[in-house]
């Protein structure tokens, strides 16, 4: 069964809310890259920001499953 979460009146995928929160914490995560000089060490930069994305996508969507049913109802 796909899952759908409703906002506002209207069903979202649940894929698209986990690649958003994956999103804002990569958004995080790429800041701090650049804080430290990580992106010196890196051959692709555009790769691997693909791949840090898609790895937290994996982990959120990894973690959701065990969310409740009506846990984002009040929005």
């Amino acid at each position: 069964m796909i899952a759908e979460v409703p906002l506002g009146g209207v069903f979202v995928p649940m894929a698209a809310v986990t690649a958003g929160a994956a999103f804002v914490l990569h958004l995080g995560v790429h800041g701090l890259a650049r804080r430290l000089g990580l992106y010196r060490l890196v051959w692709h930069p555009g790769l691997f920001d693909l791949a840090v994305f898609l790895m937290l996508w994996g982990a959120v969507s990894a973690l959701s499953l065990d969310l409740p049913a009506g846990w984002l109802r009040g929005f």
